[in-house]
C-alpha cells in the first residue's frame, strides 16, 4: 500500500500545473495507487465558489484546500494539488499543516504562459479587464526551496511527469 502525500504544484496560470498533474495521476492510477486531484478551477466551482481573488480570499481558498488535502493524505491518498497559490507564507502553512508534502514549482516563462492561454485571461488582465491577476498586477512569489522544479517551457509533459515520479520515489512515497 502507498503512503499518503500531497504533491503541491504551484506556478503561474497556464504554466502546465494541471497538465503535468493529470499525467502523473494517470500513471499512478495505472499502478494501483489511490489518487485524488484537487485543481484550482474545479475547487472554485464548489468548495470555494464564495471567494474572489483578493489576497485574503486567495489565502482562504488555499486554507480550505489544505484542510481537504490533509484529510486525504492522512488516509493514504496521493493528492495532486494544482493551484497558483502565489504567496510563500500560505504555502509554508500548507506544508506545515499537511506534513507529508512535496512542493513542485512549475516554472514557465510569462511569454509561454501567455501563448498557452486559451481562455485569454492574460490578454484581459493586461487590458485591465481582470484585476489582481497573478503575474500581471498581482505578485507570484517563487518558491525558495521546492522539492522539485519543472521547466515546462523546455521539457515535455512526459519528462516533467517522470521527474515528479522520480522525486516521489526518492522521498519514499512510491
Amino acid at each position: 500500500m502507498s503512503k499518503g502525500v500531497t504533491v503541491w504544484f504551484t506556478g503561474l496560470p497556464c504554466s502546465g500545473k494541471t497538465t503535468v498533474a493529470d499525467k502523473v495521476a494517470e500513471i499512478l492510477r495505472k499502478q494501483g495507487h489511490k489518487v485524488e486531484r484537487l485543481d484550482g478551477d474545479t475547487v472554485r466551482k464548489g468548495l470555494t465558489s464564495d471567494l474572489g481573488f483578493s489576497k485574503k480570499d486567495r489565502d482562504e481558498n488555499i486554507k480550505r484546500v489544505t484542510f481537504v488535502a490533509k484529510l486525504l493524505t492522512r488516509n493514504d491518498v496521493m493528492v495532486l494539488a494544482t493551484f497558483v497559490s502565489p504567496y510563500r507564507e500560505r504555502r509554508r502553512l500548507t506544508r506545515e499543516e499537511i506534513g507529508s508534502f512535496m512542493e513542485v514549482y512549475v516554472r514557465c516563462s510569462l511569454e509561454e504562459c501567455m501563448r498557452r492561454d486559451v481562455k485569454g485571461m492574460y490578454r484581459k488582465a493586461f487590458a485591465g479587464e481582470i484585476k489582481d491577476f497573478t503575474g500581471v498586477d498581482d505578485p507570484y512569489e517563487e518558491p525558495l526551496s521546492p522539492e522539485l522544479i519543472l521547466d515546462t517551457d523546455r521539457e515535455t509533459v512526459e519528462e516533467s511527469a517522470e521527474k515528479v515520479l522520480d522525486k516521489m520515489r526518492s522521498m519514499g512515497y512510491l
